[in-house]
């Protein structure tokens, strides 16, 4: 459970205009130098890193994420974007190529992107809320339908 305090400062407009431009970075440079093991951003929620193929470009695009494990082996990433009215680039890139790889405790892995309808996503509230605990004032202030997808492993992978 995330701490009270990183809640609150997620709600917050500063946070929403400093983080995406420096939080990916921070991460995706340590998640470099442990080879995969670690980022700093799970030491407040549950973070991964997902690898797409970029619609456009076709090239690997890793982006952290926080994210959610469930007992079944999937994981629940929402594509919230910090509460910004665009969606990432990561989850429209998931709807070109669902096919990706999910790397988490130094543990990289296939895994397919299924787009959660708004049913699946309300069935699934509480793993997104566990995922991003600020999803509410996010959603409010993206006003639009937030991407959620479920991310499922490769069978003998």
């Amino acid at each position: 459970m995330p701490h009270p305090l990183l809640v609150r400062l997620g709600r917050t407009r500063a946070f929403t205009r400093l983080a995406p431009h420096l939080l990916p970075r921070c991460d995706l440079a340590v998640h470099r130098l442990t080879r995969g093991r670690w980022v700093p951003s799970s030491l407040f929620v549950p973070t991964v890193v997902l690898t797409t193929t970029g619609h456009r470009t076709g090239l690997p695009r890793s982006t952290p994420l926080c994210a959610h494990p469930g007992p079944d082996g999937s994981w629940i990433v929402v594509g919230s974007n910090f509460g910004l009215p665009r969606h990432p680039a990561w989850s429209t890139n998931l709807l070109h190529h669902p096919q990706a790889r999910l790397t988490a405790g130094g543990r990289t892995r296939p895994v397919t992107a299924h787009l959660l309808s708004e049913e699946e996503r309300n069935r699934h509230r509480h793993r997104i809320r566990a995922a991003v605990p600020v999803y509410d004032t996010y959603a409010a202030r993206a006003q639009r339908d937030i991407r959620v997808f479920r991310l499922v492993p490769h069978p003998h992978a």
